[in-house]
């Protein structure tokens, strides 16, 4: 009896991470397309320009690289075989991808370093053709990378094809397996882990005029929208409100960093050891763990860096109610009044349904105004 237990209970256990892979996919598909369109949308799209380019990246994760990791993890594809070239499209994706993914992240970090500590600088420096200049020397660095993985991998010996589970970054006969485990890990995580932090701990919290003379200054001058965050040296008056709004800002920086840490140390530790030991046998359950921990981030990501931000969640909200906006009104006269009633109240209902329209499309400038000051990518606003 016992031994029959056995294999429903691996059969539930594989049933339910097969179902955490798959939920964990279509949110990285569903939350990186909506921030797009929200980023779209919004207004000073050079402030968003690097955390569109990690939701496009994570996108492109979660339609090639995640479907992919579901098939060579999930033990109800065990006969899948790929041939050599699919298994090397999957570890070169893998790299690439991932090397992307946080090297983007690292940018938007020292982007948000520059915006709190030198705004004025920011304001002249960060360009469209800069932030396009970044994420082309992002793409270089990936590529060079996940190329070498074309050199040796996977360990197919003389077969021609490989079952999917044994697809992976650390089964290779090439020389160059250990050499580019260290590299992989220092360019992809070692340096990214220490400049985030270096750049979190330095960057400090917010804090707020809260006078009536600040308030006046603030609203003479637009310029005046990047000096927000003000120097240390003037004498400060919190409110209670805005006391809580940095130490909720900091709160969020301290999630930020862990969720980075815990989401991709323990993948490069994972594959650090299986390199260096030589060994190419790893236990199934815990490589297919800390892998999709390590993929958890491509869902994750646009929480963290986009919704956490006021502008935009708004922009969000504002899509939303474009595309709900009262669409079965037009059909919703009542048959009971009369002809002429019904005209006018066609009539009204056109004429809302219009300036709805045009604020979907046109945000106020007074919002573009007051949202302009809105630290890029991950950091909440004070009232969110």
């Amino acid at each position: 009896m016992a031994n029959k237990s056995l294999p429903m209970i691996s059969q539930i256990k594989d049933l339910f991470g097969l179902l955490c892979m798959v939920t964990l996919n279509l949110i990285a598909l569903l939350a990186n397309t909506g921030m797009m369109v929200a980023i779209a949308r919004a207004p000073h799209v050079k402030r968003f320009a690097l955390v569109c380019h990690l939701c496009a990246v994570d996108l492109v994760c979660a339609i090639l690289l995640m479907p992919l990791g579901i098939i060579s993890s999930s033990a109800f594809f065990g006969t899948v075989v790929f041939t050599v070239l699919e298994c090397q499209v999957y570890i070169f994706l893998n790299v690439f991808l991932i090397c992307l993914s946080i090297l983007t992240i690292t940018a938007i970090s020292v982007e948000r370093y520059f915006y709190i500590v030198h705004p004025m600088r920011y304001e002249v420096k960060m360009t469209i053709n800069l932030a396009v200049g970044v994420m082309l020397l992002i793409w270089v660095k990936s590529l060079l990378l996940a190329i070498v993985t074309m050199f040796g991998w996977p360990a197919y010996g003389p077969q021609s094809s490989i079952a999917a589970a044994h697809c992976s970054l650390h089964a290779s006969h090439s020389r160059l397996r250990r050499p580019f485990a260290v590299l992989f890990s220092v360019v992809c995580f070692l340096v990214p882990a220490a400049v985030i932090f270096a750049v979190y701990q330095r960057v400090p919290g917010p804090t707020w005029a809260n006078n009536n003379n600040a308030e006046k200054d603030r609203s003479d001058s637009i310029n005046s929208q990047t000096t927000i965050i003000t120097s240390r040296n003037l004498p400060q008056i919190l409110s209670p409100e805005r006391a809580f709004s940095g130490g909720k800002a900091a709160l969020t920086l301290v999630f930020i960093v862990g969720q980075f840490l815990v989401c991709w140390l323990p993948y490069f530790i994972f594959h650090l050891q299986m390199s260096l030991s030589g060994s190419m046998q790893s236990p199934g359950d815990l490589e297919e763990a800390v892998t999709w921990l390590a993929y958890s981030s491509f869902a994750v990501n646009p929480f963290f860096y986009g919704l956490l931000n006021r502008q935009i969640r708004e922009e969000l909200v504002k899509f939303r109610r474009c595309c709900l906006t009262q669409p079965a009104e037009f059909g919703a006269s009542s048959h009971e009044g009369s002809l002429q009633d019904n005209i006018l109240q066609f009539i009204q209902r056109t004429s809302s349904s219009t300036e709805n329209h045009s604020n979907c499309k046109n945000p106020s400038p007074r919002n573009t105004l007051d949202h302009g000051a809105n630290i890029p990518g991950q950091i909440p606003d004070g009232n969110p």
